[in-house]
């Protein structure tokens, strides 16, 4: 099956935050409009892999016609826009949470768990929080998919599947405990800068082999793509846009996001990547 004419089929994935959306973390009217055309006139495949949660990423995708499921909380799960529900998730097992706990306490250090119930996604946290996680937590705290659970002293143990374990600090911080999770052959272990402040970081946990470069292919699979391209800006972008057959990094993008990239456009702030999109789906349409 082809699209328009193209003679390949192309999945196109773009990261959110400092890619997909402008600088006051919103999707421009005009973005929403060309991808519309991108998904509805030209018949494109397209969808968005991001450390969000559904919780954030279903608002603010709410005016894209989208069918295909969103790769969201870095690969360990997708969420279904049709059926406004979780599929293919990726669980930490038991084992996992209390061996990534003991290094956490180490340093007196208080991550989220992030664990599913049905389709809400509960958020646990034990012990005091920075005011970077107050702040995190009070722009949250009235999602509908999400509920937070805090000055959890259980939160290791739940009957929920937790996706993810997630820690804001330091990047320095954060570095430390990296290096120590990796030691642990249970768990894939991501750590990046924050776009607005290098100093500050995010560390996130999940079961081994959960990326969102896997999903890419496990999607592109699913919907008989044979041409990946993604679009990113930061360093945890690097792996997704490796697996790809096709790499566009942002105007804004780090230094070796662009060095890993197969192309270059205009920053988040211009609408760069549905543009983009749109004119490679038009010229590959009536190219012979």
């Amino acid at each position: 099956m082809t699209t328009k004419g193209n003679k390949v089929r192309t999945l196109y994935v773009s990261d959110l935050d400092g890619t997909l959306l402008d600088d006051s973390s919103q999707l421009s009217p005009t973005t929403v409009a060309t991808l519309n055309r991108v998904i509805g006139e030209l018949g494109g495949l397209f969808t968005v892999a991001t450390a969000r949660t559904p919780a954030t990423v279903v608002p603010l995708m709410q005016q894209v016609h989208a069918s295909l499921p969103f790769i969201v909380i870095g690969g360990s799960a997708m969420w279904n826009p049709v059926t406004a529900s979780y599929e293919h998730t990726r669980a930490i097992d038991d084992s996992t949470i209390n061996a990534v706990a003991e290094v956490f306490d180490r340093y007196n250090t208080h991550p989220f768990i992030y664990r599913r119930h049905g389709n809400m996604l509960h958020t646990h946290h034990s012990g005091a929080m920075s005011e970077q996680e107050e702040r995190f937590i009070a722009s949250r705290q009235h999602l509908p998919l999400k509920k937070f659970f805090l000055h959890d002293d259980d939160f290791r143990h739940s009957p929920d599947e937790a996706l993810l374990i997630f820690s804001m600090n330091k990047y320095a911080v954060l570095k430390a405990i990296a290096k120590d999770l990796e030691k642990i052959p249970t768990c894939s272990v991501m750590l990046y800068h924050d776009i607005f402040d290098e100093s500050e970081g995010y560390l996130e946990i999940f079961t081994a082999g959960t990326s969102k470069a896997n999903a890419i292919r496990d999607l592109a699979h699913e919907v008989g793509a044979d041409r990946i391209v993604v679009f990113g800006d930061n360093r945890n972008d690097i792996a997704m846009m490796q697996a790809a057959d096709y790499s566009v990094a942002m105007g804004n993008a780090f230094p070796e996001v662009k060095a890993a990239a197969s192309e270059v456009i205009g920053p988040n702030t211009a609408d760069s990547v549905p543009r983009w999109i749109e004119a490679d789906m038009d010229h590959r349409s009536y190219a012979h």
